[in-house]
């Protein structure tokens, strides 16, 4: 009798015990705490830089062998840590012939490739939130090796770091709502012949693209800001939708990140920034995009634009802030909505 009671006991302890466990897994996720945001590696940043942006990279020139070695780098770097390459894809590659590549300006260059990574969203996955930097640089000059440690050397392992992010909080049970994709543009020195090139052989339609979150450059600081590397310059998050212009804002007060210059964000500015990345190709067609930016300095273009002169607190922190912005696009209730027509 004491057995059957105390077995009793037992199964009930039992059912309870797995009971609760049950309510626990159903609970829903709170995609408002983004505690994921700490994974920014400072670290990771450094250790990837001095890789892609080394002398052993012969400059990431368009479709050169030094390029084809970052990019297997790259990739290796995703497998280690999880992310695959995106539904509908067979491997990391979007490749470009050369017949595309030189088609403007016949630069003679070879084939080269698109590089991309994927984190299916769990709620709405067919919607794609593009995180964007180019992994290209000009190559080697009159013999010296241009290693673009900012231009985009900076940007190239700020978005591998993010999607690192994004797949442990995935692996985690807290996944993005959308899909993420990141795309490592090739080309862009020579055109912005990469973004171009998915923009018009999208693997996704363009139609179900949410915003593309583009960073180019953000290693170093420029000229107006020599007191303080505690900002970013941003253009055109308010030029086709107010959303995209808010979330920027606001998740920039909700982490208490940087200081939001928008200098450069006037279409009639004579540098003409918003024309000359990545984002462009995927604005033109309609999609709310942001370019993150430092700024050029003394070594932009140059040999000299090298790891040593790379501001790592200010690229950990602009990282962070590139993935508060996609984490939050990714993770709203509802999509962007394309409110302005006209560009402003």
């Amino acid at each position: 009798m004491r057995k059957t009671i105390a077995l009793l006991l037992f199964s009930f302890a039992f059912l309870n015990c797995s009971s609760q466990k049950a309510v626990v897994a159903v609970k829903p996720v709170d995609h408002s705490k983004n505690n994921y945001i700490d994974i920014i590696s400072r670290e990771s940043l450094k250790q990837n830089l001095e890789i892609i942006a080394s002398d052993g990279m012969e400059g990431r020139d368009t479709g050169s062998e030094g390029q084809k070695k970052a990019g297997r780098y790259i990739i290796d770097w995703y497998v280690s840590h999880g992310v695959n390459f995106p539904k509908g894809a067979t491997n990391y590659y979007q490749h470009i012939p050369a017949a595309f590549l030189n088609a403007k300006y016949n630069e003679n260059l070879p084939d080269s490739e698109n590089i991309w990574a994927f984190i299916e969203g769990s709620e709405k996955p067919d919607e794609i939130v593009i995180i964007s930097a180019h992994y290209d640089h000009v190559g080697i000059l009159k013999g010296e090796i241009y290693n673009g440690a900012d231009d985009d050397g900076s940007g190239t392992v700020a978005i591998m770091e993010i999607a690192a992010a994004f797949q442990k909080a995935k692996d985690e049970g807290h996944g993005p709502k959308r899909s993420v994709l990141i795309l490592h543009m090739t080309g862009e020195e020579h055109g912005l012949h990469g973004s171009r090139f998915y923009s018009e052989n999208p693997l996704f339609p363009l139609a179900n693209t949410v915003a593309d979150v583009n960073i180019d450059m953000i290693g170093r600081r420029d000229p107006f800001h020599e007191d303080s590397n505690n900002y970013i310059y941003l253009i055109g998050s308010d030029y086709l939708s107010t959303d995209l212009f808010n979330v920027c804002e606001e998740v920039n007060k909700k982490y208490n990140l940087l200081t939001l210059d928008y200098k450069y964000n006037d279409k009639k500015d004579p540098n003409r920034f918003y024309y000359r990345s990545d984002h462009y190709n995927f604005a033109k067609n309609g999609i709310p995009s942001v370019f993150l930016f430092n700024g050029t300095h003394e070594d932009y273009h140059k040999a000299t634009d090298e790891v040593t002169k790379i501001e790592f607190d200010a690229l950990t922190k602009r990282t962070q802030y590139a993935f508060a912005i996609a984490w939050e696009i990714a993770n709203r209730k509802d999509k962007l909505i394309v409110d302005k027509t006209d560009g402003r």
